[in-house]
């Protein structure tokens, strides 16, 4: 069965939409947006134009959108740590940075064993101040979406910045182009996309209490649709983009509805004051729209 913005694959799937709740575009104009990143404390998305090396805010208490901040360092994946502050990956500046509440840049992470990231895309944040990001190659190929340049790294990994003394360490390897990543709500899973097979495939590992991960296995395939970015709501279903849908799937993979879009989804973020609310980077576009199910506290 299908709606307008849904297509049901379970039951389960209508306890977690209301079809009465329709999709909103709440901005345009962008040339590839991404990276939505909600800020409860001041009510906004702030999300990028990465080709436009900018990044742009929604109001949600007036349905304004400006200009965040420009030049962006074509600037990808973004979160928010357990102080409040924006936590970004800069595909340009081959970096992870974060802003501080006074607005000045401080750079978390540049190189890992002496050699230069390719081009940092997504971010999660775990419970314990520990930052983990992916490190695809998209930002250094062109200069589209940052700076054509030559990899320094031996290859696609993710990485984990220890909260206690900075050190980067490579947690992950085995990846064509690593993407999206999120934690399951108790931080035993670690989900991550692999955007570079020419298809979706979505990994799933296990978190050890000393940072390791183990046990990588296939979590969900899609033939039709590449994912790219991903979150995971309080009862640990996974909501992944998917070509122009937002897929959602069970915690033991089955995939029960999709959230359909008029443009191919890049990634998404659960906001709003009961977390309930779905925005959505999509092409040229902001959208969103509100669910019966929470987002998981991600701090």
């Amino acid at each position: 069965m299908a709606d307008d913005d849904y297509v049901i694959h379970h039951p389960e799937f209508r306890r977690c939409i209301r079809l009465s709740a329709n999709l909103e575009r709440l901005a345009d104009g962008c040339r590839w947006a991404e990276g939505p990143t909600w800020f409860a404390a001041m009510r906004c998305v702030v999300w990028s134009d990465i080709p436009n090396e900018r990044l742009l805010r929604w109001d949600e208490t007036n349905g304004q959108v400006g200009v965040f901040r420009q030049p962006s360092g074509y600037a990808n994946g973004g979160t928010v740590d357990r102080q409040g502050r924006m936590i970004s990956c800069e595909q340009g500046g081959r970096r992870v940075i974060r802003t501080e509440h006074d607005g000045r840049i401080s750079v978390l992470a540049e190189h890992c064993r002496g050699r230069r990231f390719n081009s940092p895309n997504d971010v999660v944040v775990q419970s314990n101040g520990a930052i983990w990001f992916t490190d695809p190659s998209y930002g250094i190929d062109s200069s589209y979406e940052g700076v054509r340049a030559p990899a320094e790294q031996d290859g696609c990994h993710v990485y984990r910045i220890d909260p206690a003394d900075g050190a980067v360490e490579r947690v992950a390897e085995g990846f064509v182009q690593p993407n999206g990543l999120a934690f399951s709500p108790d931080e035993s899973r670690l989900y991550v996309v692999d955007s570079g097979v020419g298809s979706g495939l979505l990994r799933v590992f296990d978190v050890g209490g000393d940072g390791g991960l183990s046990a990588a296995r296939t979590f969900a395939t899609c033939a039709d649709a590449v994912y790219d970015g991903l979150r995971v709501d309080e009862d640990g279903r996974v909501w992944v983009s998917a070509g122009p849908a937002v897929h959602c799937h069970r915690a033991d993979g089955e995939l029960i509805g999709e959230i359909r879009l008029p443009e191919r989804v890049s990634n998404l973020v659960f906001g709003g004051p009961k977390r309930n609310r779905l925005f959505i980077t999509a092409t040229t576009s902001l959208y969103s729209v509100l669910l019966a199910v929470c987002g998981a506290r991600t701090v």
